[in-house]
């Protein structure tokens, strides 16, 4: 039975996951809309990949309330696996089946008649742009074509929620984008995606909405817009000096900028007029090795949030 439209697909209250002392995910709240792009951003240890292994219906909850779909996975867990598409962190395709026989297996797992499957298998071949390849061997297919396959199968039965970890670790620029195309084309047509990612690019382009987590709890949540100008300023100047200069050198710029981040190879200034901020800094006597002013991103919202860089 399909769920509720006007529910989320997802609803969570103090979702907590411990392994013995540690606790991975300490009490979070969020919720994700039907046909919504919702992302989980943190560095490896945040406690992402532990959420969405309980919202997979892997592992179970330690505390707190899930609802997925509308329904309890402590009492509904295969029901509601039998309506997603999981994309996990490491690629589990069988090597030694060719691409089609991979998707073909998968799809009957889910007891889909034979028929439908060789129909669908051909439909996400066309999707992921690998149907020349089909009747190929997997090992020996691209890192970017695995994960487009990975994808690929996810989606045989069609499912209601797509939940993705970390879809472009690993994957060179040009494969990241390719399958950020693909993901954008899914969410096209209504597909619901939940991914996590630690990287901010990736989830400015591809989150409607998104939460920041750090040491399993959520330290913001919004739109990667909402964030960035909840967090902070319109452009940063990036400063470079002398190995072992920016710490001296960032109180001689007290004043330019509403703050400054003091990072080993640099210094942040966070302004609303990077190029102003970098005239005052020619005033001041300052000189420095090289000088960039660009709009701010998530990570300059993670940096403002817990510290420290985004992929620590």
């Amino acid at each position: 039975m399909p769920s509720d439209p006007a529910e989320p697909l997802i609803w969570a209250r103090g979702l907590c996951k411990r392994f013995g002392d540690l606790v991975a995910v300490d009490g979070i709240d969020f919720e994700v809309g039907r046909g919504e792009a919702f992302g989980f951003l943190g560095p490896n240890g945040a406690g992402k990949s532990s959420a969405m292994r309980m919202v997979a219906c892997l592992s179970p909850l330690s505390g707190g309330s899930l609802r997925i779909l509308g329904l309890d996975p402590a009492r509904d867990g295969v029901r509601i696996r039998s309506r997603l598409g999981l994309v996990p962190q490491d690629d589990t395709l069988d090597l030694e089946l060719t691409v089609r026989e991979n998707l073909y297996i998968y799809g009957r797992y889910f007891d889909l008649p034979r028929k439908v499957i060789r129909e669908r298998a051909d439909q996400l071949l066309a999707f992921a742009q690998l149907t020349e390849r089909a009747d190929d061997k997997v090992e020996p297919l691209s890192g970017g074509m695995k994960r487009r396959l990975t994808i690929a199968r996810a989606l045989i039965n069609e499912p209601e929620l797509l939940l993705l970890d970390e879809p472009t670790t690993g994957l060179d620029p040009q494969a990241r984008h390719l399958l950020w195309d693909r993901l954008w084309r899914l969410k096209q047509q209504g597909v619901t995606l939940v991914l996590t990612t630690h990287y901010m690019d990736e989830a400015e382009q591809l989150c409607d909405r998104l939460v920041v987590m750090d040491k399993g709890r959520i330290a913001a949540e919004g739109t990667p817009r909402q964030l960035i100008e909840q967090w902070s300023t319109k452009e940063v100047l990036e400063l470079r000096f002398g190995p072992g200069e920016h710490e001296a050198l960032a109180a001689k710029l007290g004043g330019l900028a509403e703050r400054i981040e003091v990072l080993p190879d640099r210094l942040l200034l966070y302004v609303e007029d990077g190029d102003e901020a970098l005239a005052g800094t020619h005033r001041r006597g300052l000189r420095p090795d090289s000088a960039l002013v660009r709009r701010s991103t998530l990570e300059d919202v993670f940096l403002r949030l817990t510290g420290r860089r985004l992929v620590d």
